[in-house]
């Protein structure tokens, strides 16, 4: 008799199927049998309210079908974006996320993947910022944005076609004397060439073009020192500005607002990352658009591949520019852009 106090278990379901143990098994995990038997199983399974330990099935089979995914936060619309579709990807292979929020933090970076190390996750995905971050060489490990070594893949949008979009963008859009605005951080990544790409983009088409790079943490005031010292007869020097990321585009267009600068008939701006309101509405800014799904189903594929020999040390996919608002498009060229 099976104790009403206990979870029951695949033993049980088979004495209330009337069927031998292996056939609740192949029904289980979606193998064949005569459709008599799968039926009286699963009207077993039913009846008795059973659920596949999927934590020990893991384990007796080496794997635990979850991939831990760091990230410094789900606040940001990029992250939030990065973190739904990676879970995405996993659950269309079976898997399960275990999303582990950072802060910008080292110190829990580095617990996060200690934890996950202990719990035997099948693989980390991880977004990182701590220069001495430690992985256990069996662990499957896939950075996204930075080269973290040369055995741990990183999978990262082509940051230096995109910089140079932009530059070529505002060149096409009429524009001649532009800036590069960025705060961000100073631990080397791959979206640290947005800058080269874009000096490269200015110095093809004959761009005049200055920078503001600002750390991460200094006041966003700093951007409207900047752009008040290139103020003259109540104009701004700068008829295009490339703003490292949209939410850059966005706080900045605050700052230009108070200084009476319209946008984009006074000056235009190009954002990079493709953030959109509401998730699914309209782009926040003209904008480089990072591709979010293809990024999230590079990192998962990698992660669960069995030999880590095969994998690439670093792979930069194509992004796009999308029209946002923010800078002077007529309709033909805006159907171009899309």
């Amino acid at each position: 008799m099976r104790n009403k106090n206990s979870a029951p278990t695949m033993k049980d379901v088979a004495l209330e199927a009337g069927v031998a143990l292996g056939t609740v098994s192949k029904v289980i995990n979606g193998l064949p049998v005569g459709d008599s038997y799968r039926i009286r199983v699963e009207k077993a399974i039913q009846k008795l309210d059973y659920h596949v330990n999927s934590y020990a099935q893991g384990l007796k089979a080496s794997r635990t079908y979850t991939v831990a995914v760091l990230i410094p936060n789900t606040y940001h619309p990029y992250f939030g974006r990065l973190s739904h579709e990676i879970n995405v990807s996993l659950l269309k292979r079976k898997y399960r996320m275990l999303l582990c929020c950072t802060e910008f933090d080292p110190t829990l970076e580095q617990e996060y993947v200690q934890m996950a190390q202990q719990n035997k996750v099948d693989g980390i995905i991880g977004l990182t910022y701590y220069p001495g971050l430690q992985v256990d060489e069996h662990v499957p490990f896939v950075s996204i944005d930075r080269i973290v070594s040369p055995k741990i893949p990183c999978v990262a949008s082509d940051n230096f076609a995109g910089g140079q979009m932009a530059a070529e963008k505002l060149a096409d859009l009429g524009c001649k004397n532009v800036a590069f605005l960025r705060i961000g951080s100073s631990l080397s990544n791959e979206p640290n060439k947005r800058k080269a790409g874009f000096e490269n983009g200015c110095l093809a088409r004959g761009l005049s073009y200055d920078m503001k790079i600002l750390e991460d943490g200094t006041s966003i005031d700093a951007f409207g020192e900047f752009l008040e010292a290139h103020m003259h007869d109540g104009k701004l020097d700068f008829d295009g500005l490339f703003c490292v990321t949209d939410r850059t585009v966005y706080d900045v267009r605050k700052i230009l607002s108070k200084m009476n600068i319209r946008v984009p008939e006074d000056v235009q701006m190009i954002g990079f990352d493709g953030i959109k309101d509401f998730g699914d509405g309209d782009y926040v800014c003209s904008t480089i658009i990072q591709p979010v799904a293809e990024i999230a189903e590079m990192c998962v594929e990698l992660v669960l591949q069995e030999s880590m020999s095969k994998k690439p040390p670093l792979i930069c996919l194509p992004v796009s520019y999308m029209y946002g608002g923010t800078t002077r498009e007529n309709a033909e060229e805006k159907a171009i852009s899309s």
